[in-house]
């Protein structure tokens, strides 16, 4: 059985010591590693890539904010979901924006967090039932306006455009993988980030745009 690895960033011991209990209860899933600070959960996920990062919105110098949005450019493939002692609406879709999978509150039960982690894992987003208005409300209040014109070169990273690429000259998946010398799951991950960047809905579509925007 191939173990889920986890990483558990928090500036409070106690708080990383029992959702380490919690992760290690798991049949399925190991704590890999732990950092006390925004920046020490770049370092550790860049060095340990995990498969999944529980993560405190509220640190000290560097928040989960910031690290979310660091850690998803270097290792893109990780699901990062944000740990909060209350609900901040604009930290939330600001955690959302940057990269997070999920966004729970602290005062949830044992089972509630690992089913939710469970779900952002396969690609769900998780945000408990009173944080889902939030969203839908502000989702609702920007379909009112007209989106602004994207710099679409400074949203993609240069890997994703080294996969965009060779999407423009109609390789497949395990072939982008082969040339890159990348996993396939790596490339996937990749692929579903060039698509929520551009806002298309295909790969067709993405390789359009780039090519109308002069990325290629």
């Amino acid at each position: 059985m191939e173990m889920i690895r986890v990483l558990l960033v928090d500036d409070h011991a106690l708080f990383r010591e029992g959702l380490g209990m919690i992760i290690s209860n798991q049949p399925d899933m190991e704590v890999v590693g732990e950092a006390g600070d925004g920046l020490e959960g770049v370092v550790k996920a860049a060095e340990l890539k995990p498969d999944l990062i529980l993560m405190d919105i509220q640190m000290p110098g560097m928040d989960g904010v910031e690290a979310t949005q660091l850690i998803k450019r270097e290792v893109p493939s990780t699901t990062i979901v944000m740990l909060t002692v209350r609900d901040d609406e604009e930290k939330l879709f600001q955690a959302i924006k940057n990269g997070a999978q999920g966004y729970l509150l602290k005062n949830m039960t044992s089972p509630e967090l690992v089913l939710m982690a469970r779900r952002a894992l396969a690609g769900e987003v998780a945000i408990p039932p009173q944080l889902a208005g939030q969203m839908l409300d502000e989702f609702r209040r920007l379909s009112q306006f007209e989106p602004a014109k994207e710099d679409y070169s400074s949203q993609l990273t240069s890997r994703e455009l080294e996969v965009l690429s060779l999407v423009a000259l109609k390789k497949t998946d395990k072939e982008i993988a082969q040339t890159l010398t990348l996993s396939l799951n790596t490339i996937k991950t990749h692929l579903r980030n060039i698509l929520s960047k551009l806002q298309v809905s295909s790969r067709k579509e993405a390789a359009r745009l780039a090519k109308n925007k002069g990325l290629l």
